[in-house]
């Protein structure tokens, strides 16, 4: 393929849908850019995984612009890139800063969407944290609005890029195992990392001079400042996060989404702890039921989360006979044999029982192998290649996930009509669909 120079691309770029990876061949991506081909990349959030993805890009494109709502975050990173113009409010950067090419969105999963969709109407590819949005309303609005301004973008899922996680997909599409009919997916977060079950705290405190609590509120609903929501804390609440499964599941099932083609599942329940309707419970087992799906037989997937009576909440350990199930993980039940896989992305796994396959070879590669998720990315925009974790795979991945959360949140079996974005059996779930926003914050 000829190389564009980025303003050409810029003014004729064109995206490519997902279904054009899974019948692609294997092909080696682009070379490094030359200086002048180097994009202008602005980043909304630039603390904690902001912090990394722009040290990542840094060495590939130029640090144009930081925007954060916490100074000290963004103070540091403008020590390190003081060309950089600094903003505290995404929205006056982009309005201001007419030469940015492309925005990396890494702000709290309740601002992914109104951060993103800002920059795509305005014309800018976007890479966006994952989970892409808060709820599946803004996932089907990125996705959709991505496709009409063929944009080209990504969700920061560095699994997909791996080679190990895209063998695991043509392993499994291979039917190694047979007909796929059960997935277990489960996750050590939240207990690691955050804690959930809370009440709402009721003291008070002074927010800190550096940060801009109502920048950081943003869409969601008005309450003081506390420490218990920023700078971190903030997964476990459902105004701002999405929980463990928001958090891992665009990681830890997106294996099982891609190779098992899951699509829309037709119900999902959900078994907690306490729930108080704030703070996400110490623990799930959410069920999804899959339909068949273009020759594949239907398939139940089950994901587990936090602590649940004193132990790590994790599937039935004789599933797999003679294995210590990982903190992390999936496995695949086939009509064959079962692939496990001990890691968050899918990237390493056995094929079981092992002695019906010590002698398995895995089968020519059918998927491009990629340069790294940041570089996929970068030569996406100027090569006109659309990344596998694009925002029309990306944003039906948040989809699928987030519908465990509806069914969280009510604490009842929901019956999904994907096209029209109905939970059929519960009109209340409409405002956990599609949320309303604060005056201010739009889409």
């Amino acid at each position: 393929m000829a190389r564009m120079h980025r303003r050409d691309f810029l003014k004729t770029g064109a995206a490519m849908g997902f279904a054009g990876w899974l019948s692609a061949h294997a092909y080696p991506w682009g070379t490094p850019r030359r200086e002048e081909d180097k994009l202008n990349l602005a980043f909304v959030g630039v603390g904690g995984q902001g912090g990394s993805n722009m040290r990542g890009l840094a060495r590939m494109a130029n640090v144009y612009a930081l925007c954060d709502i916490d100074g000290k975050s963004l103070d540091r990173a403008a020590e390190t890139h003081p060309q950089a113009k600094v903003y505290r409010d995404f929205r006056k950067m982009l309005e201001e800063e007419k030469n940015i090419d492309a925005v990396v969105v890494s702000t709290p999963d309740h601002t992914h969407a109104v951060a993103s969709v800002m920059a795509m109407r305005m014309g800018k590819h976007v890479y966006c944290e994952k989970p892409l949005t808060h709820s599946i309303h803004e996932a089907r609005v990125m996705r959709e609005l991505a496709a009409e301004k063929k944009l080209i973008t990504s969700m920061g899922n560095q699994g997909t890029a791996s080679g190990g996680f895209r063998t695991a997909v043509e392993v499994l599409q291979s039917k190694a195992i047979g007909d796929v009919t059960e997935i277990h997916v489960w996750t050590n977060r939240p207990d690691r990392y955050w804690k959930q079950g809370f009440d709402r705290p009721k003291e008070t405190p002074p927010c800190p001079d550096h940060v801009e609590w109502d920048l950081w509120l943003g869409p969601a609903p008005t309450r003081p400042y506390h420490s218990m929501y920023h700078p971190f804390a903030w997964r476990g609440w459902c105004d701002f996060g999405t929980g463990a499964l928001g958090d891992m599941a665009c990681h830890t099932a997106n294996l099982a989404f891609m190779a098992c083609r899951l699509g829309d599942p037709k119900s999902v329940s959900a078994q907690t702890g306490p729930f108080n309707g704030d703070s996400f419970p110490i623990w799930s087992i959410i069920t999804y039921q899959f339909p068949e799906r273009g020759g594949l037989p239907p398939v139940k997937l089950i994901w587990y989360d936090g602590m649940k009576d004193g132990k790590r909440n994790l599937p039935p350990e004789e599933l797999i006979p003679g294995f210590k199930l990982a903190d992390s993980g999936s496995l695949f039940i086939g009509t064959k044999g079962k692939l496990f896989s001990p890691d968050d992305y899918g990237s390493s796994f056995k094929l079981l029982p092992e002695e019906d396959f010590k002698d398995y070879q895995a089968p020519e590669p059918t998927l491009p192998r990629s340069p790294g998720h940041h570089r996929e990315w970068l030569n996406g925009i100027q090569e006109n290649k659309q990344p596998m974790a694009n925002f029309d795979y990306a944003g039906r991945l948040t989809e699928f996930v987030l519908l465990g959360n509806v069914a969280v949140r009510l604490q009842k079996e929901i019956v999904w009509e994907g096209p029209s974005m109905r939970v059929v059996n519960q009109p209340d779930a409409e405002p956990l669909i599609k949320r309303t926003y604060r005056s201010g914050w739009t889409l």
